[in-house]
């Protein structure tokens, strides 16, 4: 079977979250792309609040590496809203080779947004379960977060998280 190397760095870290979205997504290990920064400043195309989107930067962004079938590549471009805020951008990593991610466009980028308080959770859950460094996981919790307004969407992302918490692989 022929695959794509996905790097996730916001809400698709964990790998039951990205399980539960691309049924063939594996998880083969963690990274980090050297030249980037993660902000939560990219602006949703469905909820306009901020995402994560990852810029030009110094402090290296961790990401989680997992393999998925070439055949659902085109679900999670539709999933991550490819063309729709987000760029496809290839690189090369040291360990596991050729591997892609997804970059804000320029358009979609709006540093006044702030995170769903449900989606900076499930980032941060994305980021304990990789075992990412304590000062990359305290920036995220540093971020202010608010209260998604509507109410059956958070309910449903509130019951994801507790899944997410409930997760034992």
């Amino acid at each position: 079977m022929s695959f794509y190397r996905y790097a996730a760095y916001g809400s698709n870290l964990h790998p039951l979250r990205l399980a539960k979205r691309v049924s063939s997504a594996r998880q083969i290990g963690v990274s980090v792309i050297p030249e980037f920064d993660m902000k939560f400043n990219k602006t949703s195309h469905v909820d306009g609040t901020a995402k994560c989107g990852i810029c030009v930067g110094r402090r290296g962004v961790h990401v989680a590496i997992f393999e998925i079938a070439t055949a659902d590549k085109a679900v999670l471009d539709r999933i991550e809203g490819l063309g729709k805020g987000y760029n496809e951008y290839s690189f090369q990593d040291s360990r596991f080779g050729r591997c892609f991610t997804y970059v804000a466009d320029p358009f979609a980028i709006d540093d006044s947004l702030k995170p769903t308080d449900w989606y900076k959770e499930i980032v941060l859950l994305g980021c304990r379960s990789n075992n990412f460094p304590s000062e990359h996981i305290l920036a995220i919790e540093s971020i202010d977060a608010i209260q998604d307004p509507d109410e059956r969407r958070s309910r449903e992302h509130w019951m994801l998280v507790e899944e997410l918490r409930n997760f034992r692989a």
